[in-house]
């Protein structure tokens, strides 16, 4: 098998939504009038996002679940997917197993692999991600204001405590079978919120997705609006295992990585509307804290009490 066996084997599709996909110089794509097309980029390297031995599947869910994070993030509908792999050597059964992971969840969510590209090298994967939302309509990060409410989707912390764990750093932690399970599960097949994001268009202000830590990746949305954030550690959302040792597992909780949950802001006056999209969208959604004036972000105890964390988010040059 050579590159373009590999190509044609396990990642030619048809892309009925391209005029024209794979097999050509360049893929040819029509935008849909009307629309702003929204354009993001991830990459997954071996040993710095993802361990040696990760199963090829739960790989090829993750390589395009974190881009489709991008796109929940601005409320964007994803249609086209470009993808990158440098692999270390040719191996039909690994890029079976991985674009299998891949397609299922590219057809949960109507995206198509238009084109990429293929050559040896180090264990990297690349997707290229284009959505769409209709026109001055997307979810930004410059667009918070003072009064309002910070929420965040799901549950935090879940897939940094199981690279801890990995890692030989919770040898003693002491959860259950089913935590231990759950993070895992969060790590490897993280659920992109794109029916949340997009049920968020004009009800939201500003949103970010939280890949690197929620506390540093709220900062990015308040130093792109000018504001400042108070949040309430004891509201910040994990399983109930957690929760119940909230002081244990803040740092986690706060600035672990790895969650793929949304992170966004919105006037007090959607709270229902806020909590009727989340459950429509099969997610949980909590608020968090608010908005102010100033600058940075301020994590507050049941008593308004500044704290201080360990971790301040996930460095990619740590």
């Amino acid at each position: 098998m050579n590159e373009f066996d590999l190509i044609r084997q396990y990642f030619t599709r048809q892309a009925p939504s391209a005029v024209l996909g794979i097999g050509d110089d360049a893929a040819i794509l029509r935008p849909t009038p009307g629309q702003d097309l929204h354009v993001s980029v991830d990459m997954l390297v071996e040993g710095r996002h993802f361990f040696a031995d990760v199963s090829p599947q739960a790989l090829g869910h993750k390589t395009l679940a974190v881009n489709l994070s991008d796109m929940a993030a601005m409320g964007a509908k994803p249609r086209w997917a470009f993808l990158s792999l440098a692999l270390p050597q040719l191996d039909e059964a690994w890029a079976r197993d991985f674009s299998r992971g891949l397609f299922a969840l590219a057809g949960q969510y109507g995206v198509d692999l238009a084109g990429g590209d293929t050559t040896r090298g180090p264990l990297t994967l690349s997707v290229t991600i284009m959505g769409e939302t209709p026109q001055g309509q997307a979810l930004r990060r410059d667009a918070a204001q003072v009064g309002d409410d910070v929420w965040v989707s799901g549950e935090l912390g879940l897939g940094a405590i199981a690279v801890a764990v990995r890692n030989g750093l919770l040898a003693d932690a002491g959860l259950s079978e089913d935590v231990l399970a759950a993070c895992q599960c969060k790590l490897d097949f993280p659920v992109p919120r794109l029916e949340l994001g997009q049920a968020l268009l004009g009800v939201a202000h500003a949103a970010a997705d939280v890949s690197d830590g929620l506390l540093a990746d709220l900062g990015h949305i308040l130093t792109a609006s000018g504001v400042a954030a108070e949040i309430r550690a004891d509201s910040l959302p994990s399983l109930p295992q957690l929760e119940a040792e909230r002081a244990r597992w803040l740092d986690y909780l706060a600035a672990g990585g790895d969650d793929y949950e949304l992170c966004f802001t919105a006037p007090q006056a959607a709270r229902e509307t806020v909590e009727a999209a989340g459950k429509a969208a099969g997610c949980r959604v909590t608020r968090i804290g608010h908005i102010v004036a100033g600058s940075g972000v301020r994590l507050l105890d049941g008593q308004g009490v500044a704290m201080t964390l360990k971790k301040a988010g996930y460095d990619h040059f740590a």
